[in-house]
């Protein structure tokens, strides 16, 4: 089975910062597109960042400027440096993965991990 570990988060106060970081493990073929999502304020999740396996990257109008994503293709993890925190920064983020294997093309999550920001 496919699992995502995502560790980093933690509580800081504003202006701070913090890493996050994921790693995909397991029956693993390829991994595509990868990204970080938070709970927002509704119903859906919100895109926070995403990078392609190529590397090109997208972000939330919220955090451009302030947070980076990355990856590392070698060992399937992805981080994001998270700089500036605000408060309103505070959720719980969750990684996701494109992975193909043995069962086909899926999508995965990560567990989440709290990233809490006290002004």
């Amino acid at each position: 089975q496919v699992q995502l570990v995502e560790s980093g988060g933690g509580s800081v106060q504003a202006g701070g910062s913090l890493r996050l970081s994921c790693a995909a493990s397991g029956t693993i073929f390829s991994v595509g597109d990868m990204g970080w999502y938070r709970q927002a304020s509704g119903e859906q999740r919100e895109l926070v960042a995403g990078i392609t396996n190529g590397g090109d990257v997208d972000y939330a109008d919220s955090v451009k400027g302030r947070f980076t994503i990355s990856r590392d293709n070698a060992k399937n993890t992805i981080t994001l440096q998270m700089n500036s925190l605000k408060p309103e920064d505070t959720d719980v983020y969750y990684c996701i993965a494109v992975i193909s294997n043995d069962d086909g093309v899926h999508d995965y999550w990560g567990q989440g991990t709290q990233v809490t920001v006290s002004s």
